[in-house]
């Protein structure tokens, strides 16, 4: 199966220092700091790209299972919010609200929902998240 990298190299300390992520693909480079992270400043940050990475591996997740249950969709968008706060000494990712939007000709609201929350399950990066919590609102157009 694939192994995927990316790198990423800091330089300075916490608060004035900066840094570059890279995606393995050469598909996404970008800067990093302080301000990126915990102010809104300019830049990306670890959360943002682990939103990415939910967000991608659940429309792919849900739109796999719901072509094996015959419900191909049409259109599978979701919106990841990874939530970075306070805990103790330290900083942590306390939850992650998942939202779908998809669009699926012929299928009910039950088996949506019944398919959604088996992709949100069992999506490789939910389970890699696995010790945080994960919500779930789909909405089925």
């Amino acid at each position: 199966m694939a192994m995927r990298q990316s790198d990423a190299e800091w330089r300075g300390d916490l608060k004035s220092g900066s840094g570059r992520m890279r995606l393995g693909s050469g598909a996404f480079e970008g800067s990093y700091s302080f301000p990126s992270r915990f102010e809104n400043g300019q830049g990306t940050n670890p959360e943002e790209l682990i939103a990415a990475a939910h967000a991608g591996c659940y429309s792919m997740a849900l739109s796999a299972g719901l072509a094996q249950a015959g419900h191909a969709p049409t259109r599978v968008h979701t919106t990841a919010r990874v939530h970075l706060e306070k805990a103790g000494a330290g900083f942590a990712i306390t939850r992650i609200e998942l939202e779908c939007e998809a669009e699926i000709p012929g299928i009910d609201e039950a088996t949506f929902q019944e398919q959604a929350n088996g992709a949100k399950a069992n999506c490789p990066v939910s389970k890699a998240l696995a010790g945080t919590q994960i919500s779930l609102t789909a909405k089925l157009l």
